[in-house]
């Protein structure tokens, strides 16, 4: 696949609201790549919220807001596997009745990546030239490796880090408990998930772990916090552009 000339930045709500630095680290990346940005800034949320909640009309509005915003963009890259998951496959079913809207979805989702997917398969570039010194464990998010097939390509970026040494946490595939409203419907189940992750994550004997889903990082970064441990946690694209400053 050739890069596109153009590349939108979508960045999803969470990162725009808790954590901005994850934005600007992709924008230095791309930069320092050669690639040509814009934000478009009447974008606003892809509807994950609203569909996942089970309210398709509000998920239609925002899906189609989306679409008339992105529609012009050679590529989208965004920093998240859920809302990615949201416009490639969700998008189809919200318009499965209306032919002519579901064919512009479907335009959408084809030019539509997750961040390191489109480093790795579109720009072919596995090493960024990046330095940072720690043993790193990555966390598997659901979305982005069960809905987009997405695991080497955050684990090719990470080995290529210098200093860095990937150590492989047990079940780095298992959800971590958060799940947008699931942790609010659940959140006893939500907690002992988390828990289970929390301490797989300090058994690998990593000092830094690195995800690519912004909700992920947050549930995972709370614990962590409150139980005072000495970890770190990064967002891909805060680890790849040198950024150690823990979310």
């Amino acid at each position: 696949m050739t890069a596109p000339a153009h590349v939108a930045l979508f960045i999803p709500c969470l990162v725009d609201t808790f954590a901005p630095d994850v934005g600007k680290a992709m924008v230095q990346i791309f930069e320092k790549q050669g690639v040509t940005l814009s934000y478009p800034l009447d974008q606003t949320c892809c509807g994950q919220p609203a569909y996942n909640a089970g309210y398709r009309n509000e998920a239609r509005t925002a899906a189609t807001r989306f679409i008339d915003i992105f529609e012009s963009a050679d590529a989208i890259v965004c920093p998240s596997g859920s809302c990615v998951h949201m416009v490639r496959h969700h998008y189809l079913e919200l318009f499965a009745d209306v032919p002519r809207q579901q064919k512009r979805a479907r335009a959408i989702a084809d030019k539509t990546f997750e961040f390191t997917e489109y480093i790795v398969d579109v720009l072919k570039v596995t090493d960024l030239g990046t330095r940072y010194n720690g043993q790193v464990t990555y966390h598997d998010s659901c979305h982005l490796r069960y809905g987009l097939n997405i695991s080497r390509q955050p684990r090719q970026l990470i080995e290529n880090v210098d200093g860095c040494r990937l150590v492989e946490m047990e079940e780095a595939d298992r959800c971590c408990g958060f799940g947008g409203s699931f942790s609010i419907k659940y959140p006893e189940i939500s907690t002992a998930m988390l828990e289970d992750k929390v301490n797989r994550i300090v058994t690998s004997g990593a000092d830094t772990v690195v995800g690519c889903d912004m909700g992920c990082l947050l549930n995972i970064s709370g614990m962590i916090n409150r139980r005072r441990l000495p970890v770190k946690v990064l967002h891909m694209a805060q680890l790849l552009s040198g950024q150690g400053k823990s979310i």
